[in-house]
């Protein structure tokens, strides 16, 4: 029996987006905080003020005094978009400031007039996009470090972004992939139950760990998470999309147990008629089931779809072989 290999998932650049979300979640264990001075019209620092502080994301509230020096700061803010107003004695200045994890600081002066200040908020914006572009980047290089079989240097990449990201799913994804090309199954493992630590509907982490448990032959761990990965698959009302049952019928086919394997590659085809991988192992499976003319019509089909691919040649020996049996 010759194994095939599952197909492997890309590595994403753009799904980095997702990861970002991380520096503004207040799920994330991290916290931020911010610090600053109250001033008057002289630039003397004013004592007793009121700053509130509400997060714009889910209106969360805090509130404290500035001290004599005119100082304050708060500690263990959630990352986020806040409005903090300062007043006292009916004068009042309120500012749009982003907190993440870096100290943040809002400067203030009360006077007659004051407008709401937004010079600092714009710095922070463009302290935030700058920050941004560099995660982007790093992450962009990490997988094309992973794309050029540089392994080594990829992990290195993603681990940068988690220090600014620690959220990331996509970036443990990227990282149990590129363990698992080195065949470090235990370090791939790791990241990919870390990816779902995060994301526990991560279908690509369980496709991942059915990736790893199948080349280790443990072939019912890997059939459960097949499963668990088709559970949350976007579907067309097939129990999958045509990748995750070509790998669950691969998972099969490795197993011997091939009704199962039929079963996931006919929905795969259902799924994708186009998918050409698919045609050709269900004709194999056809063939292990005595099922000689629909395995022929499966590596007819192949060719004609694939008359390229990496497996044309054999199918259509299959099928010169079987086209006899055609009814």
């Amino acid at each position: 029996m010759v194994s095939t290999q599952i197909i492997g998932r890309p590595f994403a650049i753009v799904a980095i987006v997702l990861g970002l979300a991380g520096m503004a979640s207040t799920a994330s264990a991290q916290t931020g905080q911010v610090k600053g001075k109250v001033t008057d019209a002289q630039g003397k620092p004013v004592e007793g003020a009121t700053v509130s502080l509400a997060q714009a994301d889910n209106n969360t509230k805090f509130s404290l005094k500035t001290k004599k020096s005119g100082e304050y700061m708060q500690i263990g803010l959630p990352p986020g978009n806040y409005v903090i107003t300062v007043e006292k004695d009916g004068l009042k200045q309120t500012r749009n400031v982003r907190i993440s994890l870096d100290m943040a600081e809002a400067n203030f002066e009360l006077k007659p007039g004051s407008a709401d200040g937004s010079a600092r908020s714009k710095e922070d914006a463009a302290k935030d996009a700058a920050r941004v572009a560099a995660v982007k980047a790093a992450f962009a290089e990490g997988a094309a470090l992973s794309n050029a079989g540089k392994f080594d240097e990829a992990i290195v990449k993603f681990n940068e972004v988690l220090k600014d990201v620690p959220n990331c799913t996509e970036c443990y994804i990227n990282i149990g992939q590129v363990n698992a090309s080195k065949k470090d199954y235990v370090a791939s493992e790791a990241a990919y139950k870390k990816a779902l630590e995060l994301d526990p509907n991560s279908s690509d982490a369980y496709n991942g760990l059915a990736t790893i448990y199948n080349d280790q032959k443990k072939f019912t761990e890997a059939q459960a998470m097949s499963a668990e990965a088709a559970k949350r698959a976007s579907t067309g009302g097939n129990g999958g999309s045509a990748e995750t049952r070509y790998n669950q019928g691969v998972i099969a086919w490795n197993a011997n147990d091939f009704p199962k394997a039929q079963e996931h590659f006919a929905a795969a085809v259902a799924a994708n008629p186009n998918h050409a991988e698919s045609h050709f192992m269900l004709g194999r499976v056809d063939l292990n089931l005595g099922k000689l003319a629909d395995a022929a019509k499966e590596f007819e089909t192949y060719v004609k779809i694939a008359p390229t691919g990496p497996n044309a040649k054999e199918a259509q020996t299959n099928f010169d072989m079987l086209k006899s049996y055609i009814k």
